[in-house]
């Protein structure tokens, strides 16, 4: 129920107005409040305002009163009501013209009736109205508790939103993914990729622009979606920022006005804090299976469990099936930092903006097993992501390169520019094995990171021969030797930067052809030749003697794979 300009000038106490102007749009106008109220306006008159004026200082000028006029309608009052026969006797013709081009309506009425009493009755129909409204939101609210005590599923609670307001609802996270929706919401395509709402180009109006200077009004922010207008207002956190919107889609022939009434608001209001309370308790819940999860997954990754039977029992809990077998992936993002530093603007903190990157990761990682029909089991722990991924449990046919080609593909679609570098364990028998895999993927990604670079994937079958040489490098004999072989050329590398470790390792790669590793390192033969009699005069060791050749590979090469952070 809403009151009108034409339900205000029936009331008995108005029966000796006179309407100026704007006779054919009473109907259209609505009253929300009224006041007395002389020059200036400034911002005291609100949205659907009845203003009473005497029009006290203005009355002799005309200037005035039509700039008092202005002002009056630009405020987006719904009426003026001028009091006549003692300030002001009639109203100017220009400020007729000037009411009527603007559809603004103008009454006047005697001097005898008051003021306080107009205030009076108006207010009393309108406290009237909105204990009406207020009664019927607190029902909605109550009923909108009830479905969170009864545990209801989000489109179920989204759906009695919309039965509640007439129009279809939409709830996204923060970023723009997508969490719900009402049952018959149509209209707004999903963009920006799987389950994405909101698009780049999406172009929005500022609060103010819409609703009124009430409070209640600017939590709202009307936007123009591919053609398509919709309210969206913040689901915030306890501390006061968004942790989703709710977003209201407007039909091509309603207005604001006549969907933002004090009863729609009222319910929205309800049912952002009811949408709070559902998202706050499924996080909980969330955050406590993600953590157990998470802790399960890095007991079994440590060898934690004592019994397969404890083991078991845990996985069937948290919905994890320990009867396949699986292979441990262990992944590294290397350049979060970096990325944060070129998308920080959009962001509260690193640290908030850390935590999306690692869940969104983390889910096209779920995803991609789940496209391939593969458990997948995974925790962030130390910077390192651990996967447990369903295997075929074929030793020699092992090979998780689809699962990483899929996850990937997706990560460069979702977060360009993020570089992880994987290494991949074996399949093991028994429990222990989630152990030894795990320590084995951790080894083919060190390994992989210092021989490959960042952002590539070893297989731990792929590094026999440089777990030899890590071998190697850990026994104190061997270090003894390769040190006093390899030192030389380090400390000459550093002193004149000219890679004499590079330069014998390609001349070894073209087993010893001079033309063709001059023309690999872009060098004169000259220069090679030099730089090939300084490896030996610096070593002692002869490039032409095979122990000496040997010797001086395979000390760069265990220098290289465990030796080299110590120089």
């Amino acid at each position: 129920m809403s009151l009108t300009v034409k339900d205000f000038i029936e009331l008995d106490i108005m029966e000796s107005a006179r309407v100026r102007t704007g006779q054919g749009i009473l109907s259209e106008r609505y009253v929300q409040w009224i006041s007395a109220i002389e020059m200036p306006v400034e911002n005291f008159v609100r949205k659907n305002e009845v203003v009473l004026s005497t029009a006290i200082g203005c009355g002799q000028d005309l200037d005035s009163l039509k700039q008092f006029v202005q002002d009056i309608i630009d405020s987006k009052a719904s009426t003026l009501v001028v009091a006549l026969g003692r300030h002001i006797f009639d109203i100017p013709q220009e400020v007729i013209e000037l009411a009527e081009k603007r559809d603004f309506i103008i009454i006047e009425i005697p001097w005898e009736v008051r003021f306080a009493n107009i205030v009076e009755e108006v207010m009393a129909i309108l406290n009237g109205i909105n204990r009406e409204e207020r009664q019927k939101s607190e029902k909605v609210q109550q009923e909108l508790l009830n479905l969170i005590l009864q545990e209801k599923e989000l489109p179920y609670i989204l759906s009695s939103i919309q039965k509640h307001t007439g129009y279809p609802i939409l709830l996204t996270d923060e970023a723009g993914a997508i969490q719900g929706k009402s049952g018959n919401y149509k209209g707004l395509s999903e963009t920006r990729g799987r389950g994405y709402f909101l698009p780049n180009g999406m172009t929005g109006k500022h609060p103010e622009q819409i609703v009124t200077h009430d409070p209640m009004y600017q939590k709202f922010q009307m936007f123009e979606i591919d053609g398509q207008s919709v309210l969206r207002l913040p689901i915030l956190k306890v501390s006061g920022s968004p942790q989703g919107y709710l977003f209201v889609s407007i039909p091509h022939d309603a207005s604001i006005e006549s969907l933002l009434t004090e009863f729609r608001v009222n319910v929205l209001d309800h049912a952002a804090t009811t949408i709070a309370l559902w998202l706050a308790r499924k996080n909980a819940v969330e955050d406590t299976k993600m953590r157990l999860r998470s802790d399960f997954v890095q007991e079994l990754a440590k060898g934690e469990f004592h019994s397969l039977d404890q083991a078991n029992s845990r996985a069937q809990l948290l919905g994890y099936n320990l009867k396949v077998p699986y292979i441990c992936i262990v992944g590294l993002p290397e350049n979060l930092k970096t990325l944060f530093e070129k998308w920080k603007k959009e962001y509260h903190s690193y640290e908030h903006w850390f935590k999306s990157m690692i869940r969104y990761i983390e889910e096209e990682i779920v995803y991609a097993g789940q496209s391939l029909a593969r458990e997948v089991m995974m925790t962030y722990q130390g910077e390192h992501l651990i996967i447990f991924l369903e295997s075929t449990g074929d030793e020699i046919s092992e090979n998780p390169a689809d699962f990483l080609d899929l996850v990937d593909r997706r990560l460069r679609n979702l977060l360009p520019g993020v570089v992880i570098s994987w290494g991949s364990g074996d399949y093991q028998h028994d429990l222990n094995g989630f152990k030894e895999s795990y320590h084995h993927a951790q080894t083919a990604l060190q390994i992989g990171r210092r021989k490959k670079g960042i952002g590539q994937r070893m297989k731990y079958e792929d590094t026999r021969v440089d777990r030899v040489l890590l071998s190697l490098s850990q026994n104190s004999e061997m270090k003894q030797i390769i040190m006093s072989t390899i030192e030389p050329l380090v400390q000459y590398d550093e002193k004149r930067n000219m890679d004499l470790i590079g330069t014998f390792s390609t001349y070894n790669q073209y087993q010893g052809n001079v033309s063709k590793t001059s023309r690999a390192l872009n060098l004169h033969r000259q220069s090679l030749l030099y730089r090939l009699r300084k490896i030996e005069t610096l070593t002692g060791l002869s490039l032409i003697d095979p122990d000496n050749l040997f010797l001086l590979d395979l000390s760069i090469k265990t220098w290289k794979i465990g030796l080299s952070k110590n120089l």
